[in-house]
């Protein structure tokens, strides 16, 4: 994937890392690890200004999760009330969540949009508890700045080893999607457990 990714980039500059960004802030699991190291790696060659590129991977989040968080909020409510019950999920989930986000939703998008995988989904659990676009918006910007200029530098810095910037942050976004992994099953299990607790209550 990465090889499609590098082809991808190479040769259509700015508009593949803006489609690709967007993509990976849309929910498609693209790795931001291997494509914004190497428009810094581009920055270094000359062929696109540095900061050029680093506006269009920040803008491309930021649509991205617009994109995402518009999905959540026009149908992702509506999905769990029709078919939450499958995956545990119901009406009072949906008061929880509005209740998390507006009281935590600006450190909530700010900090995932610094975590592997946390970063990608962010946007439609934010749209579905209908989280203040603003806020939104302008907090999935401002912490999408420090993962794209720290990935941006090293591709500069690194040259023509950009490439090897993956395997060095490829743990840290293992670590993260088993992270993210643990915490869908934990929230999962948890409503299972507290479900089945109140139905045996109610008998």
């Amino acid at each position: 994937m990465s090889a499609h990714l590098t082809t991808f980039v190479s040769h259509y500059g700015l508009l593949a890392i803006f489609i690709l960004m967007t993509l990976e802030s849309a929910c498609i699991p693209i790795p931001s690890e291997v494509v914004v190291p190497l428009a810094g790696y581009l920055a270094f060659q000359h062929s696109i200004p540095f900061w050029a590129g680093l506006v269009v991977t920040i803008a491309a989040n930021v649509f991205g999760g617009w994109i995402a968080y518009l999905v959540g909020s026009t149908g992702g409510r509506a999905f769990i009330r029709r078919y939450g019950r499958y995956i545990l999920l119901n009406p009072h989930h949906l008061e929880r969540a509005d209740a998390w986000f507006a009281r935590r939703g600006e450190v909530t998008v700010f900090v995932a949009r610094l975590l592997p995988a946390f970063r990608t989904f962010i946007s439609l659990p934010a749209g579905v508890a209908r989280m203040p676009l603003g806020r939104f918006l302008t907090y999935s910007f401002l912490g999408s700045i420090p993962w794209n200029l720290v990935l941006m530098i090293a591709g500069y810095q690194l040259g023509a080893h950009w490439s090897t910037i993956d395997k060095h942050v490829k743990p840290i976004t293992d670590i993260g999607i088993v992270l993210f992994v643990i915490a869908v099953l934990w929230f999962w299990f948890a409503r299972r457990r507290a479900d089945s607790k109140q139905s045996s209550t109610n008998k």
